[in-house]
């Protein structure tokens, strides 16, 4: 049994040698390293919403109208953490979010990489952008059998979607997540007013350059002609999918489809009908969207619709309460997005993992002092909104 609030224990021991964490371990202090550390227009990239970012502010405060009640005497001195996800037996009840620039957040160009050795030392899933520096079949190895996700933005090109979904198959992911939301990028400003969108600049392309389908769309490689090859990706890039779309995307694959986006109970039961695996709850961090409800606002009607379909949820989480709020609203599983994208930018593979142990410390510990030996004993009975 894994005990993540173990950690803090090796945190104070190492302080008795007179060392200090290298990485915050709270949010704060963790993101304003990492501004510090990181170019601005990368820091607008990351850390920017929509519109006037109320939507961002709102996913985040909304966690903090629940507050958890204590139960005493329950024993909680074992804590069970694990969950099952789509066949998968997982020692924690979160994952890594897809961040498109996840690459650009590392010193060496390959956030990527990084990310799926990270998920491999700690065993916390990693969902794989489409957006890359490293085309997805490197991802896959890296995970050396951790588990992984790979996340597909639709493309216009049927055939090239229907590539990307087969390749990521044969290279071992264990589910599609198609995200619904960014088929056109929302209004944000703080890359508007830098002009500053890294794909249209050739980043994090890898997934196309590399994929054949992609490749006969083109007169000369993007190794020859990089602008050409971008311009051609714009083109094809955003697809509005419809529910007409959703029996097509079902044969694509036997394995479980995750759609991201759904944020409305009708919609999940429709998506379920349709075949879906997995109803993932998000606003994309309040990057799509100013629209002003937080997503975990939303988690508890989405859940209901959903039945026994898992629930992913993401959208605010800045810590392990956060994590442990989600989780009794009904989650299955809790997606972790900034925060990790930060510590990488902070020290890169050991980043990413002292902030999902962090994370996971705080999250363990509080179910042990607010007696909750189990995930199983977090319901929505056991918060109460704060007045």
């Amino acid at each position: 049994m894994t005990y993540y609030g173990d950690y803090q224990t090796e945190i104070y021991n190492a302080g008795l040698a007179g060392e200090l964490p290298k990485v915050p371990v709270n949010f704060k202090d963790l993101e304003a390293r990492a501004h510090a550390a990181m170019p601005p227009g990368l820091v607008a990239y990351v850390a920017g919403g929509c519109g006037n970012e109320h939507t961002q502010r709102t996913n985040v405060s909304a966690f903090e109208k629940w507050g958890l009640v204590p139960r005493m005497l329950v024993g909680a001195a074992k804590r069970d953490t694990s969950i099952d996800l789509f066949g998968c037996k997982l020692p924690a009840p979160i994952f890594m979010c897809p961040i498109g620039v996840i690459s650009l957040c590392s010193q060496d160009g390959r956030g990527d990489v990084a990310t799926a050795r990270a998920a491999h030392t700690m065993g916390v899933p990693m969902i794989a952008s489409t957006f890359s520096s490293v085309p997805l079949e490197q991802v896959a190895d890296e995970l050396d059998g951790a588990p992984g996700f790979f996340q597909l933005y639709t493309p216009t090109d049927r055939e090239l979607a229907e590539s990307l979904v087969h390749r990521a198959e044969t290279a071992g992911f264990k589910g599609i997540v198609v995200t619904l939301d960014t088929w056109v990028t929302g209004w944000r400003p703080r890359d508007l007013n830098l002009s500053n969108f890294p794909q249209l600049r050739g980043y994090c392309l890898a997934n196309y350059f590399s994929d054949p389908v992609f490749r006969t769309l083109l007169e000369k490689s993007p190794e020859e002609d990089l602008r050409a090859a971008v311009k051609r990706w714009a083109g094809i890039f955003g697809n509005p999918l419809t529910w007409d779309d959703l029996p097509w995307l079902r044969s694509l694959t036997k394995l479980p489809l995750i759609l991201k986006g759904i944020c409305h109970p009708d919609d999940a039961r429709r998506a379920i009908d349709a075949g879906a695996d997995g109803i993932y709850c998000s606003n994309h961090g309040g990057r799509q969207a100013n629209g002003g409800i937080a997503a975990l606002d939303l988690l508890p009607g989405i859940v209901e619709a959903s039945g026994t379909t898992p629930v992913l949820f993401d959208s605010g989480v800045r810590s392990g309460t956060d994590v442990i709020k989600a989780i009794a609203l009904g989650a299955t599983a809790v997606g972790i997005g900034r925060p990790y994208a930060y510590g990488l930018a902070l020290d890169g593979v050991d980043g990413i993992i002292h902030v999902l142990r962090s994370i996971l410390a705080e999250a363990d510990l509080l179910m042990a002092v607010d007696g909750y030996p189990r995930l199983a004993d977090l319901q929505p009975s056991s918060l109460m909104v704060v007045r």
